[in-house]
């Protein structure tokens, strides 16, 4: 004990002038410096470590160093490896002391993450419980998807997290208008930058491992918002059982247009609340909402939480793909929005949700309150407070006029529900740090009540940790990245938690996350990319919760460098999956329990026709080569009938389904691998349909999984990002991107004028959702190819390059590429992918061809990638001419997004097709197109582009080959896809039947 007063004492009273210690003289400790700055220079840039003081003996030195060494990320291993570099330079009566090093007031052996302890001196403190985790239990969790085909056992099941991204549109009250938080940048500002990894990836991630994620802004990109409440008419209903319902406390109702400061809409109206039951009938609610066109829609409800409430209120939502079941437990949440899940819903008035009083134990009360249905438009309006009014100005309540998506927390927080002194803590004249400080009590809020925040009031939540998703700025005129910087904050509270957890729990979650992040990316796509320090600093977000919080500063979004890969959702993908292993690994470590990740997408997926008359559904498992536990013990097969929605999932235990289909109905298959920690995300789609009476069999081939950023160049005096020559292909959808890059100059890198600086862009689209890949085009094409009268079965390219289906069983083999092109990502180290033809596709399909077979492709890039592609070879051009006979003859703009049927062949009818040149919500772009010129045998122009004449189609009626050079999945008119197809099948069975 006493040992411990005056190690204390030490660090306490310890001064930058340093403790002089006999023996060890300034060169030596001038040269521990240098040693353990060499060390951290190794993982950490900035980390520079100069020597404050030594207190040696020959039996122990205690080295005291700048807080530039706590930014190490230290494991056992690595500790000992500095003892040993540090004591090989200390003189030789010390070489056999023990090394104790000290940083940040901490002795670094306390900087190891509890994740990667394993020392006696350590297990010994956690069982006398000196050493105490940050555990925030519940015996249910906030909601419980109870129809899901598997539920994760290990991983973050039952978990709570709060997370949130960045910034968000705000109130400028001296401006007196609505504002971006940051710069408009490469296409994107931070405000909706950072969305782009935690809506899409980092959010459904901690979800498929069974995590409830909470965030304080809408997480639903979806324009319109639809409410159904039990106070008003028409949109909600009651069936009564033995137990009634009766009124409740208060609740939500939305009365007004908008809303201003104080105005809360969940004390605008009432609940209604009945006991539970444990069996016979069953009372029940329903909201009914009129849906104004099909689409996908978060599906939120509220409701009170009561000193009886039930832990199991069963709601079950109504949508194209069946009906989907939760659990909520009510005890907890009441009185805001509770999230269920995203559902493609139909267009037109139908019940979406119902709530039953059926429990597993009777006598409980469920109450009802609203659903809101999607995201919708922003309705806090905001103007300047008195004291910042100037008499020349008129100022009036506004609205932002933005998708709630955009705004920031701020306003989210209110029209949710929370009181004053969360959502405006400086009191409604700065909405700047409001954004900011409400986020921090925001997360308080959520938790007051629960096991970590008893005595404070809340919505009971046990929240286990935090995490605030930023990028950061900061330029390098060389092609230098800036990289990832972490931040967390150990003071608050005399440095611990409610219940005596250590908050340095906030720096193993900020090292274990940062280690995982910056090594996956090292491993993948650049090997030298940076990461910064692990900052102890009391910056509000990481000082104010009441849970480990971290402050994640990925990368640099004014930096080229760094947005060269920040712009590429494979980049996206791989980030989102460290930071949840990371999470992963962090909750794992506090809660005692194995450490399981969810596995990878499948891939290899095809659908073949049975003997028997039965459709079989097969894939391949992807192995993860950065994480071992990551092996799938099973698989979730997802059906979807016609243009439905898929169902709730069937598992299987083995890599295929055999499964039965009706007659000329279209079934549409997607799947996820899951084991313990979790589920995988889902794979593309596949899709077959048997048509009764069939004129033929078509194999559709879908080549098309390209995701990536948009063309990117630095050369001599320019760089920047050029859309309109390759705009990329967003994964599923965009929903940062805000207009092309304008300033490509530079000299203007360090400008300090955002609109003229290197990057500058603009902001056409800055409310819009961008089309993407949807990997569902096998389904776009086998709607075209069953109306025409064909059956179709369906693959990926992968499946057909490794022989897991037979083309010869097809007369005709529909090749999708859609904007198919080899590209790489960053500055190209990983190399290229997405090549239109690999050297075994090309095998593959040489084959098929000699041995009479017919074949269709369409893609933007179907030539140019084999004439000009980085990887093209005088192989791949004679494989166009000889197999597919057709040549090169330029890339095009797709300004005049239309083409003219110009053969006199009879089987096409002379008409004009538009395809997609222009960003839609559903759909993706397309910037240039192939023109093509016919290559030996018979080959002949089929198609011309509108405005230049030259070739979009060739056809070669000897070898039966159809080539566009554009995607027929771009075509805009479901009825012009269907004609061209018919003509296109007509054709390549030469105006005969094409079934074998």
């Amino acid at each position: 004990m006493k040992s411990k007063l005056f190690c204390a004492l030490l660090l306490g009273c310890f001064c930058w002038q340093g403790v002089s210690a006999a023996g060890v003289d300034v060169v030596t400790r001038r040269k521990i410096g240098q040693t353990l700055t060499r060390i951290v220079a190794r993982e950490v840039s900035g980390g520079y470590v100069r020597i404050q003081g030594v207190d040696a003996s020959r039996s122990r030195v205690r080295i005291y160093t700048s807080v530039g060494l706590s930014y190490y990320p230290f494991r056992e291993q690595n500790l000992q490896v500095m003892y040993d570099s540090v004591r090989a330079v200390l003189p030789s009566e010390y070489r056999k002391a023990r090394i104790e090093l000290y940083t940040d007031k901490r002795e670094v052996r306390e900087l190891i993450p509890m994740a990667y302890r394993t020392d006696a001196d350590f297990l010994k403190q956690v069982r006398k419980k000196k050493i105490v985790p940050f555990v925030n239990r519940t015996e249910r969790p906030l909601v419980t998807r109870q129809s899901a085909a598997v539920v994760p056992s290990q991983g973050l099941a039952g978990r709570h997290i709060a997370l949130w991204q960045s910034h968000g549109r705000y109130f400028d009250q001296p401006e007196n208008r609505w504002k971006w938080q940051r710069s408009r940048l490469w296409m994107t500002c931070e405000d909706l930058y950072t969305q782009s990894y935690v809506l899409p990836y980092l959010v459904p991630m901690l979800e498929h491992a069974g995590a409830n994620v909470l965030l304080p802004r809408e997480r639903d990109v979806q324009k319109y918002e639809v409410l159904a409440d039990n106070d008003a008419a028409g949109q909600y209903r009651e069936t009564d059982g033995p137990q009634k319902w009766q009124a409740g406390g208060i609740g939500f109702a939305h009365l007004q247009q908008v809303y201003r400061t104080g105005e809360n809409p969940f004390q605008h109206g009432t609940t209604r609340r009945v006991r539970t039951v444990a069996g016979g009938a069953e009372s029940t609610a329903v909201w009914r909402g009129d849906i104004p066109e099909k689409g996908e829609y978060a599906v939120y409800v509220s409701y009170e939480s009561l000193p009886e409430s039930t832990d199991d209120a069963q709601y079950t939502v109504r949508h194209l793909g069946g009906e989907s079941t939760f659990a909520v437990n009510q005890t907890m949440g009441g009185g805001t929005w509770i999230y269920l899940g995203h559902f493609l819903l139909g267009e037109g008035e139908q019940d979406v949700v119902t709530l039953t009083n059926r429990s597993r134990r009777a006598g409980r009360i469920v109450t009802a309150d609203a659903v809101k249905i999607g995201g919708g438009y922003g309705n806090v309006a905001r103007t300047a407070c008195d004291s910042l009014r100037r008499p020349d100005v008129e100022y009036r309540l506004e609205t932002s006029g933005y998708p709630r998506f955009c705004e920031g927390a701020r306003y989210w927080l209110q029209w949710a529900g929370f009181g004053e002194k969360v959502y405006t803590p400086k009191e409604n004249k700065d909405d700047y740090k409001d954004d900011y400080m409400s986020r921090a009590h925001w997360v308080n809020a959520l938790m007051g009540g629960s096991e970590r925040m008893p005595d404070s009031t809340g919505l009971r939540i046990p929240v286990d940790m935090a995490l605030a998703f930023h990028s950061d700025a900061g330029v390098r005129l060389n092609d230098d990245i800036i990289g990832t910087l972490g931040i967390y904050y150990t003071r608050e509270n005399k440095g611990r938690f409610e219940g005596g957890a250590d908050r340095y729990r906030s720096r193993d979650l900020t090292d274990i996350v940062m280690t995982q992040l910056v090594s996956d990316i090292r491993a993948v796509y650049e090997p030298e990319w940076n990461r910064r320090g692990l900052w102890n600093r009391a910056y509000y977000e990481a000082r104010v919760p009441g849970a480990p919080t971290m402050l994640l500063e990925l990368l640099s979004h004014q930096n080229f460098a760094d947005m060269r890969y920040g712009s590429d959702p494979r980049f996206k993908f791989l980030v989102s999956r460290a930071i949840y292993k990371g999470i992963l690994q962090y909750i794992s470590s506090q809660y005692g329990l194995p450490y399981v990740v969810q596995p990878l997408p499948v891939e290899s997926l095809a659908t073949q026709f049975t003997e028997d008359g039965n459709v079989a559904v097969s894939w391949s498992p992807v192995m993860d080569s950065l994480e071992a536990s990551a092996a799938p013990t099973g698989y979730v097969v997802y059906t979807r009938i016609d243009d439905g929605g898929f169902d709730n999932g069937r598992y299987v235990d083995k890599p295929s389904l055999l499964t039965q289909q009706e007659p000329g109905r279209i079934y549409s298959y997607k799947v996820t691998a899951v084991n313990e920690g979790g589920e995988s995300f889902p794979s593309e789609v596949v899709a077959a349909c048997r048509m009764p009476d069939q004129k033929g069999a078509v194999l559709i081939v879908n080549g098309f999984d390209r995701v990536s950023a948009p063309l990117s160049m630095r050369r001599d005096s320019l760089a920047g990002f050029y859309v309109g020559l390759d705009g990329g292909v967003p994964d599923r959808q965009d929903i940062s991107y805000i207009g092309e890059q304008r300033v490509f100059d530079m000299s203007m890198a360090k400008c300090e004028v955002d609109s003229i600086a290197l990057g500058a862009c603009c902001c056409d689209y800055e409310t819009e959702v961008i089309g993407g890949n949807t990997f569902d085009y096998p389904y776009v094409h086998g709607r075209s190819v069953a109306r025409a009268g064909y059956s179709f079965c369906s693959a990926s390219v992968r499946a057909l390059e490794e022989h897991s289906v037979s083309p010869e069983e097809y007369s005709v083999v529909d090749l999708i590429l859609g904007k198919q092109r080899s590209v790489t990502i960053g500055r190209g180290v990983a190399g290229y992918a997405f090549k239109t033809f690999s050297p075994r596709l090309q095998d593959v399909l040489r084959r098929y061809m000699a041995g009479d077979g017919a074949l269709f492709v369409s893609g933007s890039y179907v030539a140019a990638d084999l004439w000009t592609g980085e990887e093209s070879s005088d192989k791949d051009r004679a494989f166009a001419e000889e197999v597919l006979h057709y040549t090169y003859d330029g890339s095009h703009p797709a300004e005049r997004n239309r083409v003219r049927v110009v053969t006199s062949h009879a089987g096409f009818t002379r008409d004009e097709y538009r395809f997609v040149n222009d960003f839609r919500p559903d759909r993706y772009r397309i910037e240039t197109t192939d023109a093509l010129l016919p290559a030996g045998g018979r080959a002949f122009p089929v198609m011309r582009y509108v405005g230049n004449n030259r070739m979009a189609g060739v056809a070669c009626a000897e070898s039966r080959t159809f080539v566009m050079g554009f995607p027929f999945e771009s075509v805009e008119s479901d009825v012009q896809r269907d004609r061209l197809m018919a003509d296109i099948l007509t054709f390549l069975g030469s105006g005969e039947t094409v079934s074998r």
